[in-house]
């Protein structure tokens, strides 16, 4: 059994299917990781989610800013703008099943035996490994109670910046989900920055990446994540980074990740896509 884990498809389904003949992927011994940002700006998010839900306990993925997005669109009646391309996916005659499919995954998933994490974006200073996989439970259990939309209505904003264990309600649950869905850069004091998204070399000074804070906890697990194309691929010991951005004519990376030193196989973007 081979269990690769994969960056961002963002509806660039050509090119994974393409990825997987590369891998020899074979559903029925080898396992997929995903970090999620299934959907949105490439042009086969239908086809990518109808393919992933297909591949049933043969894939793990979480849920990443993209996938809460159109969850927003169909369950909390969110109005589509010109950067998104999800009219396909809620008009299909399945959304129903996928969109109800994709609210039950998780927004972050940990392997023992690998002692790995694996998350969309990043992970708070404060949080070890136990502690991330408790909180996204607070907002997993919203997401798959009986009024979804709730959740989804109130998710949006960059408030609070910073995750205290004090916070409550919506506070609460939207922090939680920032630090998930759209964590790349923090200040010294470990709020989140949501204004810059480019290369790490061009990062304001006095801002730096999640994963360098200072006050990370101790004993953190291994993380698997994606979410920021323009740092590309990151490998080390303890931090696989998979997002080389596919969606912007880059390339969809997979790492094997239960042997150690493996290489990254990327797949170039079949077409510089028009966004």
């Amino acid at each position: 059994m081979a269990i690769f884990a994969i960056g961002d498809i963002q509806g660039c389904y050509s090119e994974l299917r393409k990825l997987l003949d590369t891998l020899r992927f074979t559903p029925d011994k080898d396992q997929l990781w995903l970090t999620g940002d299934l959907v949105n700006r490439g042009p086969e998010s239908l086809a990518t989610l109808r393919f992933v839900r297909s591949l049933g306990s043969a894939c793990i993925t979480v849920l990443g800013n993209h996938d809460l997005h159109l969850l927003a669109l169909r369950f909390a009646s969110k109005t589509p703008d010109i950067k998104h391309n999800l009219e396909p996916v809620l008009q299909a005659p399945d959304a129903d099943e996928l969109l109800d499919w994709l609210r039950r995954q998780p927004l972050a998933h940990y392997d023992p035996a690998l002692d790995t994490l694996l998350v969309h974006a990043g992970v708070a200073p404060a949080w070890d490994g136990l502690e991330t996989l408790q909180l996204a439970a607070e907002v997993e259990t919203q997401l798959r109670g009986d009024t979804p939309g709730e959740f989804l209505q109130l998710m949006y904003g960059r408030e609070p910046a910073l995750w205290s264990d004090s916070l409550t309600g919506t506070d609460r649950i939207r922090c939680i989900t920032n630090h998930l869905t759209r964590l790349r850069l923090v200040a010294s004091t470990g709020a989140m920055d949501f204004a810059y998204k480019g290369p790490l070399s061009d990062a304001p000074a006095e801002l730096m990446p999640w994963f360098e804070h200072p006050q990370r906890r101790a004993g953190i697990p291994r993380i698997v994540f994606g979410h920021w194309s323009a740092l590309g691929l990151l490998q080390t010991d303890l931090l696989l980074g998979l997002d080389t951005g596919c969606v912007w004519g880059g390339s969809l990376t997979a790492l094997r990740i239960d042997i150690p030193d493996a290489q990254a196989v990327k797949l170039p973007s079949l077409q510089l896509k028009k966004l």
